[in-house]
């Protein structure tokens, strides 16, 4: 729910309104009066335009910057416009840029998880011109899908652990001796049968593995792999990807100051990530605008989607811009990235 609460409007206002915005996104410059009676869509005389113009001020939706005749919209009116005025049905959308999908479907991207999260940041960032965010699972939120056992030299096993995730854990395994083949093969249908669906990281998983009917001999050869799925090192948090830093930087659209908020919160991550967060409860886009995001981001706008397995939210994808972006764009590109990530990570290990 948007802390911003707009009141409903007259057809007439509705159309004003957003002709407005549509011309402020795509000229940066005030709108006034004179450029909007007689334009396509509005057919009002000029001194009902200047009227309603008036009104939306009033009711906050539009406000005069410095002593321009023109108007710009206020937070309240760019949370109006995507709410009520943008279409809802995606087919009525931009179409999502091809480069998108793209992005999932070479060959090195479907080995490397975090590759492919930092190409498609990457890759909504270009065909946005905002700054394009991706979170990574939780490390929390992975549950083992399935383990291979690889029998690398006479005396070296290595443990291959894929996550729910589609994160990749390999552990390499010395022993004095060389290892029997079917012990290998044994082993990984042990794993496979007793762990798949636990938490990875999960101290309980070698009271799982290991019990008094096997053979010593046997014990002692899971104790010496049982690691590959307790002891997980690695971050405590999600990772971010970011793509188009120097662009975003570099829009003139954007307030300085809120440049710099965000560039800090980049940095120190909690923040972002908490306001990410939101977007793992939803299924539909997220939208923050300007002072929604917190007080230090006045200026920014954020659009979100989640992306994830079936029946788990696992990420999002996200795109942080001036207020002045363009929504139907940014709202068609999350969406669509969201999916790819989504059917990515359900087919890459299947």
């Amino acid at each position: 729910m948007s802390s911003l609460e707009p009141t409903d409007l007259s057809d007439r206002q509705r159309q004003i309104l957003r002709a407005v915005v549509d011309r402020f996104i795509a000229s940066g410059a005030p709108v006034g009066s004179k450029h909007l009676a007689g334009s396509e869509g509005i057919d009002f005389a000029p001194s009902t335009v200047r009227y309603e113009l008036a009104r939306l001020e009033e009711m906050g939706y539009l406000t005069h910057p410095h002593t321009s005749a023109g108007r710009v919209p206020t937070d309240l009116g760019y949370r109006y416009y995507v709410d009520r005025l943008l279409p809802r049905d995606p087919s009525r959308l931009p179409a999502p840029p091809p480069a998108i999908q793209q992005a999932l479907e070479l060959g090195e991207m479907r080995r490397e998880v975090d590759a492919a999260l930092q190409s498609l940041a990457e890759v909504v960032s270009q065909v946005t011109s905002l700054l394009g965010v991706v979170t990574a699972p939780a490390p929390q939120a992975a549950t083992v899908r399935h383990v291979e056992v690889l029998l690398l030299q006479p005396q070296l096993v290595m443990v291959v652990v894929i996550t729910s995730t589609g994160a990749v854990n390999k552990r390499i395994v010395a022993f004095d001796s060389p290892v029997d083949t079917g012990m290998v093969e044994w082993a990984k249908a042990v794993f496979n049968e007793r762990i798949t669906g636990m938490a990875l990281g999960s101290r309980s998983a070698e009271g799982r593995l290991i019990d008094p009917s096997m053979s010593p001999r046997e014990q002692g050869f899971l104790r010496m792999l049982a690691p590959a799925v307790t002891d997980v090192d690695g971050p405590t948090t999600e990772a971010l990807y970011v793509g188009g830093r120097a662009r975003f930087v570099a829009d003139a659209r954007t307030d300085l100051a809120a440049i710099d908020q965000l560039m800090a919160q980049l940095e120190e991550r909690y923040t972002l990530l908490a306001m990410l967060r939101g977007a793992l409860s939803r299924h539909e886009v997220y939208l923050h605008i300007g002072q929604e995001l917190n007080p230090g981001l006045q200026g920014v706008s954020m659009v979100a989607a989640n992306y994830g397995v079936a029946r788990r939210n696992l990420g999002t994808v996200s795109l942080f811009g001036p207020t002045r972006m363009d929504y139907a764009l940014a709202i068609a590109t999350v969406r669509e990235a969201a999916g790819a990530l989504s059917r990515y990570l359900e087919g890459v290990y299947e």
